[in-house]
């Protein structure tokens, strides 16, 4: 019990990414200046499919939970990391490890399923059109965005009792700038073997299955597409899909290099790179992608602004 107590106290030192340097100090400023676009992006996205009426259909409401994921994914990770950065104050608590963890690997696997969903979705648009309303009714899509949500709890779940239930000795300085699992499990005095096998099944089950969905549904759209008619319904299906298949290459590449790999091939450099890729850069891009290529968001945020120029 005295031993279980120690290792529930144990404190933890985040090295981060940034030292005090000259070039280090801009490279913080410019994190943080993404930082702040992504989560006035995102919270932008959030905002304006639940005013715009003409956004409420089951593509935007998969967008605003995205966009919701996104934003809550950024606030788990990059406020302690300025924090700590900022103030000299580098430590963090067995239990405030814990909490990092659990959000950071449930929305991690949160959007795993609901990039899948979104797939799943934009098949029934392009390939059954006149079915669409019956196969992607309100409830069908309500369920499949709670079942994503739940699905990355319960690995956030399992991933958190596991780092939990590990005694901690020794040097206790993280290489990261947060508490990620790949850089946690160096630190144990437990042997951890087994739990990283089990953390690769999981990673196959929340990153292969959904690939496989969304390669599935891309393949039937494809070859939908390419039988159309019409050149603009060609246009349109083809620059709706490449929005999407950007944000999941974007996302499923870094999470397959960094949570498929045996932990004796992580390095401590490479893996904040790509961590600080898919935690800071992705949010902020998926905004944009989706924004910048869709006329109905960019209609609907012209709408908003010219209301607000009326009041």
């Amino acid at each position: 019990m005295v031993w279980e107590n120690q290792t529930f106290n144990s404190i933890f030192i985040l090295l981060g990414i940034f030292n005090h340097s000259p070039t280090h100090t801009f490279l913080f400023s410019l994190v943080l200046g993404i930082f702040s676009v992504a989560f006035m992006e995102n919270i932008a996205m959030v905002l304006l499919i639940c005013v715009d009426k003409q956004l409420h259909t089951p593509m935007y409401f998969l967008l605003s939970q995205l966009s919701l994921m996104d934003l809550m994914l950024i606030c788990t990770t990059l406020p302690k990391m300025a924090f700590s950065y900022l103030s000299g104050k580098k430590s963090i608590s067995l239990p405030g490890c814990g909490t990092q963890i659990f959000f950071y690997v449930s929305l991690l696997g949160a959007e795993c399923f609901l990039l899948a969903v979104m797939a799943y979705d934009r098949y029934v648009a392009i390939c059954h059109p006149l079915r669409y309303t019956i196969l992607m009714n309100p409830k069908l899509c309500v369920f499949m965005t709670v079942a994503s949500w739940t699905l990355g709890s319960l690995d956030g779940i399992i991933v958190l009792a596991a780092v939990l239930s590990f005694s901690y000795c020794g040097s206790l300085e993280i290489h990261h700038f947060f508490c990620d699992v790949a850089a946690l499990l160096p630190l144990s005095c437990t042997e951890t073997s087994a739990f990283e096998r089990l953390l690769f099944i999981c990673c196959v089950l929340m990153l292969i299955l959904p690939v496989s969905v969304i390669i599935l549904s891309y393949s039937r759209v494809l070859r939908t597409v390419i039988h159309m008619g019409s050149g603009e319904s060609r246009r349109k299906a083809f620059t709706t899909c490449s929005s999407h298949l950007s944000v999941v290459g974007l996302y499923y590449g870094a999470a397959m290099f960094m949570y498929m790999r045996p932990t004796s091939k992580h390095t401590p450099d490479q893996d904040k790179m790509v961590s600080a890729f898919y935690t800071i850069l992705t949010p902020m891009l998926n905004p944009l992608i989706y924004s910048l290529r869709n006329k109905e968001v960019f209609r609907a945020l012209q709408k908003v602004l010219k209301k607000r120029k009326l009041i």
